[in-house]
C-alpha cells in the first residue's frame, strides 16, 4: 500500500479522546528524554495498553494486524532487511509476492523508517502492523551470527595460509592481544551462539571436505556447515591448549576441561576427542552454573514421586540409585538430592568423574584412573573419613557396588547412579554385577529411573485428533485408566519460530520410582524376574515412565509422539500393530 501523510498517534489519541493533551505532552517531553518512541511511551507510562494502541492505529492508517505468535515466518524473507536496519526500524518482512513484499511495523507514523524500509528492499512494500515484543522474538531467534562464523572461519583458513599456525594461548582466557585471533573470535561464536540457544551439547566433526557443527538443543541435533576444511586443526589445537591436553597426540582419545566466562555467565565445558580419518571430532558438554537450580522442587516431580523421593533420600542409611540413559538429568537429580541434604550436621563425600558441580561444604573426589583413583578406590578412603552421606557418581563394576553396598549397610547413606533402562530391571542389574540378591535388597532403600522428554511450544501448540492406532497405543500404557485417558485433549506443536520449527520448546522430567520391600527381595534371591516385575507393577504409587509421560501429554504439555517414543520397547509397540491389523 502507498502511505499517505496522517497525522501523528498522538493527534489521533487526542481526537479520539483516548489520552488528554497533558498526557500527550508528558509523553512527547519523555520521548526526547530517552529517546523511545512515542508509542512505547504511552505505553511504558500506563496511558493505554497496547491492544488498544494497535487497534487506533489500524482502524486509523485502514492497515491490517498480524499477530505473530504462531504466524509460519519464512527466516529467508527476513534477512531480506539486514539485522542492524531490522532492529533499528522495528520492521520485519513477512511475506512476498509477484510484485511486493509485506513488512511488518511496529510504528507506522514513523515516515523516514518506512522510506528506508522501501529503498532497501527495492519493491513495493505493504505495511501491517505487529508488536515490538513478538518482533524481537523473532529476531533473536533468526539473526543468529550464522554470517559472522562463515566469515571468521573464512578469515581464519585465510589466516592459516599466509602465517601458519601459531597457537601459543595457555588459558581459556585470551589476552586483550590474544582476543582478535581469529581462531579464539572463531570460538568464542560458536560457544556464544550455543549459550543463546540453550545447547547442552556442542560437536565439531571433520569430513573429507567440510567440517559439521551441531549444536543439541532440547536433545535435538541443529546442524552447520563449514566449508572451509583447513581450519578444522585450528580449532582442535585451540581446544586442546584451553583443557591443557597434549596436542602432539592424536592418534588416542582425550578428556578434558574448562571454564569460560560469556556475557556474565560461568560456562563449564568437559570436552571428548576422538580420532577420525579426517581429524579429530569433538564433543563438549556445557553446563551453565550461573542458571542452575538444585531445588528438588525444581525438577517437577509428580507430587506423589516427589514426597516418596524426598522420605528416601532423608533415611540414615541405605542406598539410593538413579537410573537412565546418558543426558537423562540423573546428575542433576543426584546433586539436587546432595543439595538437600547439605547440612553442617552432615559429612558428605563424593566420587565423580568428572565433577559437574561446585558445592561448598561436601568434600568432592575426582576420579583419575591413570593413578588409580577409581570410584573403588575412592569410595575405601571415603569410608575412612567418617562420612554420613556418600556420592559415587556411577557404579561402573563389581568391586564398586560391593563397597557402596556394604557402605550402605554399615550406617552411611550411599547416592550413585546406574545405566539400566527402568527400575524393575536395575535390581538384577546389581545382582548380575556379582552382589548377594539379600544384601541388594536389605541395603537398596529404591530405584528411581527418569528420562527427559519435550515440552510442546506453548506459541504454536494445537489440537491433535487420535486415529484408531494411537488410542491403541495409549489403552495400552494407560492400562486401567484407559477411559480417563481417551476422554483427554492431546495437544502437538504445529512449528513456529520460537521453537525453530521444531513444534518442542525446553524439556522437563519423567520419573519411575520403585521402593524395595521384602516381596521384592524374595522375588529377586528366587531370580525370578517376571514375579519381581508382577510385585513391583502392583506397588502402590509405582507407575512406569510411559505412564508419567502419558500424564503430561494428558495435560497438553508434551506430545503423544514423545510418549510413544518413550513406551518400553519395540516389540510391545509391534504387538499392538498387529493385533489391530487383525
Amino acid at each position: 500500500m502507498e502511505f499517505k501523510k496522517h497525522p501523528s498517534v498522538g493527534e489521533i489519541l487526542i481526537q479520539q479522546g483516548v489520552i488528554t493533551e497533558g498526557q500527550f505532552k508528558l509523553a512527547e517531553s519523555e520521548k526526547k528524554a530517552t529517546g523511545r518512541t512515542l508509542a512505547k511511551v504511552l505505553i511504558d507510562l500506563g496511558f493505554i495498553d497496547e491492544s488498544r494502541l494497535i487497534k487506533v492505529q489500524s482502524d486509523s492508517l485502514d492497515m491490517p494486524f498480524i499477530d505473530l505468535k504462531g504466524f509460519p515466518v519464512d527466516s529467508n524473507l527476513i534477512k531480506l532487511l539486514p539485522e542492524a536496519q531490522a532492529r533499528r526500524y522495528r520492521a520485519i518482512v513477512l511475506e512476498e509476492s509477484a510484485d511486493a513484499l509485506k513488512v511488518g511495523v511496529v510504528d507506522p507514523f514513523d515516515l523516514f523508517s518506512v522510506d528506508e524500509i522501501k529503498r532497501t528492499l527495492g519493491k513495493k512494500v505493504n505495511l501491517a502492523l505487529v508488536r515490538e515484543a513478538d518482533m524481537t522474538a523473532i529476531f533473536d531467534n533468526t539473526y543468529t551470527n550464522d554470517e559472522e562464523i562463515s566469515s571468521l572461519a573464512q578469515e581464519l583458513s585465510t589466516d592459516l595460509v599466509d602465517t601458519g599456525m601459531n597457537f601459543s594461548l595457555s588459558d581459556s582466557n585470551a589476552s586483550a592481544e590474544q582476543s582478535d585471533a581469529p581462531v579464539v573470535r572463531f570460538i568464542d561464536n560458536i560457544f556464544s551462539d550455543a549459550v543463546k540457544n540453550k545447547a547442552s551439547d556442542i560437536h565439531i566433526e571433520p569430513e573429507e571436505k567440510q567440517i559439521r557443527i551441531r549444536l543439541r538443543i532440547d536433545g535435538i541435533l541443529h546442524e552447520r556447515i563449514i566449508k572451509e576444511k583447513r581450519i578444522a586443526s585450528a580449532i582442535v589445537m585451540r581446544l586442546k591448549i584451553m583443557c591443557d591436553l597434549d596436542i602432539s597426540e592424536k592418534r588416542i582419545p582425550q578428556d578434558g576441561r574448562f571454564q569460560m566466562t560469556l556475557k556474565d555467565r560461568k560456562i563449564d565445558v568437559r570436552l571428548s576427542t576422538m580420532p577420525t580419518p579426517y581429524g579429530e571430532s569433538m564433543v563438549m558438554r556445557l553446563l551453565d552454573q550461573t542458571s542452575i537450580d538444585l531445588d528438588i522442587g525444581a525438577l517437577n516431580m509428580p507430587p506423589a514421586i516427589d514426597a516418596r523421593f524426598r522420605m528416601l533420600i532423608s533415611r540414615s542409611h541405605g542406598m539410593f540409585l538413579v537410573t537412565g540413559p546418558t543426558g537423562s538429568g540423573k546428575t542433576t537429580t543426584l546433586y539436587s538430592a546432595l543439595n538437600a541434604l547439605n547440612k553442617p550436621e552432615n559429612k558428605v563425600i563424593t566420587a565423580e568423574d568428572p565433577i559437574e558441580y561446585r558445592m561448598e561444604r561436601i568434600n568432592q573426589v575426582q576420579v583419575n584412573t591413570k593413578v588409580g583413583l577409581t570410584f573403588s578406590a575412592v569410595l575405601r578412603a571415603a569410608l575412612r573419613q567418617d562420612p554420613d552421606i556418600i556420592l559415587v557418581g556411577e557404579i561402573r563394576d563389581g568391586e564398586t557396588a560391593e563397597i557402596a553396598l556394604k557402605a550402605a549397610m554399615t550406617g552411611h547413606l550411599v547416592l550413585s547412579t546406574l545405566h539400566t533402562n527402568d527400575a524393575i530391571s536395575s535390581a538384577f542389574r546389581l545382582v548380575d554385577m556379582g552382589a548377594k540378591p539379600f544384601v541388594v535388597g536389605s541395603s537398596v532403600l529404591g530405584f528411581m529411573a527418569q528420562r527427559l522428554i519435550k515440552r510442546v511450544c506453548t506459541h504454536c501448540v494445537e489440537n491433535q485428533e487420535l486415529d484408531h492406532q494411537q488410542k491403541a497405543l495409549i489403552r495400552a500404557i494407560a492400562d486401567t485408566d484407559a477411559d480417563a485417558a481417551l476422554q483427554a485433549q492431546y495437544k502437538h506443536g504445529k512449528g513456529c519460530h520460537h521453537c525453530n520449527n521444531t513444534g518442542y520448546k525446553g524439556r522437563l522430567g519423567v520419573y519411575e520410582l520403585l521402593q524395595m520391600n521384602e516381596a521384592l527381595t524374595t522375588a529377586l534371591q528366587k531370580n525370578d524376574a517376571d514375579l519381581f516385575t508382577q510385585i513391583a507393577r502392583k506397588q502402590d504409587g509405582y507407575e512406569p515412565l510411559s505412564k508419567c509421560a502419558l500424564r503430561y501429554a494428558m495435560q497438553g504439555i508434551t506430545s503423544l509422539e514423545e510418549v510413544f517414543q518413550l513406551a518400553t520397547s519395540d516389540r510391545m509397540l509391534t504387538g499392538i500393530e498387529a493385533d489391530e491389523a487383525l
